[in-house]
């Protein structure tokens, strides 16, 4: 019984110095954390994008949880992301270093990376996606070619049921790697085909719990099993087969002729070989074509297979999209985005897509580099900040029905495609993604092409609905019967 009592008094104690200090902080209002744990315990693990609405809904634009002892603010809602990361860029450029990243990434790369580090590496990194392409016509002929493979493959399938999940990731990945490699993959090569189910696996995990729980506890988790550990192989397995590559560059390449983005990064490591403090190193190279090849890979494929996906749910909508491809277009020419202002229908659908699956619902988590206020809060340096994207794309104030798929909500009253400011699922601000331009792009040849030559079907049997995995943001696979248009 004494003992009991002890053990009591010991935690009422714990509790109270906790909560003395969490409330002595000028952190944004949240929910009463608890010890150890902070609210991990309030959290949806199915969907965490619903504990963080409700909690938005109650305490307002910018509010604190605790993953374990850690507080993480979160922004919620347009205007208070617009007010953070537009008004305040700066403040809000720095970039968290998460347990799992920094393990898998080394604080190297893009995605991780820092103040000069960052801005250095992504001036470069803009550049030289440029050069070899991204935002030009000649990008887009690469994306074309790349539909058509596609379309070969649809059609090889001869109207069958068939999952076209890893194809549609292996067309959009071909597209980032001739940019960065400078050479494509066939669509059913065994070996592309099991990295893309490794990058599917990553970048699946870092919505499900195991991903927050070995971010609040690393020093525990990273002796315990579980998928996490299969999460740091799939990341050196990447990482590897990325580094062939690289050195089979510095075996081929001509410095006088860049082929690529690795050779245009291994002529700035030349540059710098006698700067000690120099950002461009072998090491970072392999991490920084590891995030482009991860980013530029599965979240745009996921946005192609939700469109794809919402034709099967909504075929008066399909049918609607292939009369203006087939009135604009035709059935034989490619789309191009000098086409995007003539099919207003299809761009609206395409934006209806992005906003409703919202597959970005979270991003990786800013951090101040120096302690800044904030709507009369104070978030100390190095704070976890939850730009939630989610919470603008259904903002109340800015979308009507907002939990319901209407693609006519960007049009106005002449049919013409009109802009909503809330609708930013690449972000905004100074961390906003570097290959938002390529993956939109992406998106709208993609799309057009298929449903130029195809009527999608759900197989007899099979339902499709609104089905989620991993933290409610991808879809679960789903088949199709891809009956080609005559």
């Amino acid at each position: 019984m004494l003992s009991l009592l002890l053990v009591g008094i010991l935690t009422a104690l714990v509790l109270l110095l906790f909560l003395s200090s969490w409330k002595r902080k000028n952190l944004p209002p949240g929910p009463v954390p608890w010890p150890l744990i902070g609210n991990l315990h309030q959290m949806d693990k199915s969907a965490p994008y619903k504990t963080l609405m409700e909690l938005g809904e109650k305490y307002g634009g910018v509010f604190t949880i605790y993953f374990g002892p850690l507080p993480v603010v979160v922004l919620y809602g347009y205007d208070t992301l617009k007010d953070a990361l537009i008004g305040q860029a700066e403040d809000f450029s720095g970039r968290a270093i998460l347990p799992v990243l920094e393990r898998i990434a080394h604080k190297e790369g893009l995605a991780l990376s820092n103040v000069l580090h960052w801005k250095e590496q992504r001036k470069f990194t803009l550049t030289a996606l440029r050069d070899f392409g991204m935002g030009k016509k000649s990008i887009e002929m690469r994306i074309a070619e790349e539909a058509k493979f596609l379309v070969e493959f649809f059609q090889k399938k001869q109207g069958k049921p068939f999952n076209p999940g890893i194809q549609i990731a292996a067309a959009v990945s071909n597209v980032i790697c001739s940019i960065l490699l400078g050479d494509r993959f066939d669509l059913e090569n065994p070996t592309f085909q099991t990295l893309l189910k490794m990058v599917n696996e990553n970048i699946m995990f870092h919505v499900k719990p195991g991903f927050k729980f070995y971010n609040t506890y690393p020093y525990i988790m990273r002796w315990l099993p579980g998928e996490h550990n299969k999460i740091f192989e799939n990341a050196r397995v990447l990482q590897a087969f990325l580094k062939g590559l690289v050195m089979d560059h510095i075996a081929s390449r001509d410095p006088k002729c860049p082929r690529d983005f690795i050779d245009s990064f291994l002529n700035k490591i030349d540059e710098n070989v006698n700067n000690s403090n120099s950002t461009f190193t072998m090491d970072n190279l392999v991490y920084k074509i590891y995030n482009l090849f991860m980013a530029g890979t599965e979240t745009t494929a996921s946005s192609i297979r939700w469109a794809l996906k919402f034709m099967l749910i909504y075929p008066e909508i399909q049918e609607k999209v292939q009369k203006e491809i087939d009135s604009v277009l035709g059935p034989g020419k490619c789309p191009s985005m000098e086409d995007h202002a003539r099919l207003p229908y299809t761009n609206a659908v395409l934006h209806e897509v992005q906003r409703f699956a919202s597959f970005g619902s979270m991003g990786i988590p800013h951090a101040p580099l120096h302690d800044i206020s904030f709507r009369g809060y104070t978030i100390p340096k190095g704070t976890q900040v939850i730009t939630f994207l989610h919470s603008s794309l259904y903002d109340k104030r800015y979308w009507k029905d907002s939990d319901h798929f209407n693609p006519n909500r960007f049009l106005d009253e002449n049919g013409k495609f009109k802009k909503n400011d809330a609708h930013i699922p690449f972000g905004a601000g100074k961390r906003v993604c570097v290959g938002e331009s390529l993956a939109r792009m992406e998106i709208f040849i993609f799309f057009i092409t298929l449903l130029q030559k195809f009527t999608l079907e759900i197989p007899a049997g099979e339902s499709v609905g609104f089905d989620f995995i991993s933290g409610g943001v991808f879809s679960k696979p789903f088949h199709i019967c891809a009956v080609e248009r005559v």
